[in-house]
């Protein structure tokens, strides 16, 4: 079985971050979110992975390179633009064969392991296997409905949802679906939709096989989503200290990378500083991420994501719930607000008053 990741997407809702990365890209506990599908599909045993890359190939390919330090072989599959789940499925014909596959959305994250699953759709041959999870806002998704354990019914976005499972970023298909895909037409958004092919399947008699998953699932597409996978996965770490600490306060889960110093602060886990970052005369609160090279001074920071190569020094009050991009200066000016909810793109410079 190959597998096919999707990272095509500019990232709208995330900008003004990427505007300058991609948003598979964006870390989530200093590791772009891509890295961890990757890391799914080989912890699944799939080792031929297509990626399909629009407008950010470029960053996207130097990123993961020809797949090697993931013990997979990488080919990037190029989609002129972003028409649709299913218009991925249709360029990707060639490379994926006549082989079932899988396909991950790569601004996603789930908990659920693969593995089975694999096994599962490998001895089984259903013609697809849709994974779904419930959701409090399945009007944001593409929606299930179930009769006595079976699909009867898809719906991308639906106004008026028929449930509450909402479909999450991997699919297993055989051959079929590119048949399926061929006969649908674009949507009202003028894109392919996946959910559409897989009624058409389900219209047509094949099998189409629910699997609703244990624990969590992100679509990491926004910036509350991005700090709460970040809180998920930060939770998961287990302390490790190979940098230096001079009079500092560890509390709870930390990792310390080699090359960061952390003089005279307090650091409340789970946390994680990167490599080389400087940690002086601060505070760093629970489910922050702090990227390598960044220096942190006078400062206080809490549930945030801080990209590296950035600074923030003597701010007065609490930065916090916040995503800051690469090499971002932030200082302090006269007045002293308690907090700042900051989404910055790379290079800014922010002065508080």
């Amino acid at each position: 079985m190959k597998g096919l990741i999707l990272s095509g997407g500019r990232g709208s809702r995330l900008r003004p971050i990427t505007y300058t990365l991609a948003k598979q890209l964006v870390p989530v506990a200093n590791k772009p979110i891509l890295f961890y599908g990757i890391e799914a599909l080989a912890g699944s045993g799939i080792t031929d992975i297509g990626i399909v890359v629009g407008d950010t190939k470029r960053e996207i390919m130097e990123a993961v390179g020809d797949g090697g330090r993931f013990g997979v072989s990488v080919t990037y599959l190029e989609q002129e633009a972003p028409l649709g789940l299913a218009h991925a499925v249709l360029i990707a014909e060639r490379y994926l064969g006549p082989d079932p596959f899988l396909m991950y959305l790569g601004d996603n994250l789930i908990r659920e392991k693969l593995a089975g699953l694999v096994r599962r759709f490998a001895e089984e041959k259903p013609n697809a296997q849709i994974l779904l999870t419930r959701v409090p806002n399945p009007q944001e998704f593409g929606v299930a409905e179930l009769r006595d354990g079976k699909i009867v019914r898809l719906i991308e976005k639906p106004k008026v949802p028929p449930s509450n499972l909402a479909l999450v970023g991997v699919y297993m298909f055989d051959r079929h679906v590119f048949d399926a895909v061929k006969a649908i037409k674009p949507s009202g958004r003028g894109e392919l939709e996946i959910t559409d092919a897989i009624q058409w399947l389900i219209d047509r008699g094949f099998t189409v096989r629910p699997h609703v998953i244990e624990g969590w699932w992100k679509d990491t597409g926004k910036l509350e989503d991005m700090l709460e996978a970040n809180r998920i996965i930060l939770d998961t770490i287990e302390t490790r200290v190979d940098g230096e600490l001079e009079a500092a306060e560890l509390h709870g889960k930390v990792i310390v990378e080699a090359g960061a110093k952390i003089v005279r602060s307090v650091v409340r886990g789970p946390v994680i500083i990167g490599k080389g970052a400087v940690i002086e005369n601060a505070y760093i609160g629970p489910f922050t991420a702090i990227g390598d090279q960044v220096v942190i001074r006078g400062s206080e920071v809490e549930h945030s994501i801080i990209l590296e190569g950035s600074s923030i020094t003597d701010v007065g009050g609490r930065i916090e719930s916040s995503l800051v991009g690469k090499n971002v200066t932030i200082n302090r000016s006269d007045s002293k607000p308690r907090s700042y909810n900051l989404m910055l793109g790379d290079r800014s410079h922010v002065r508080l008053i």
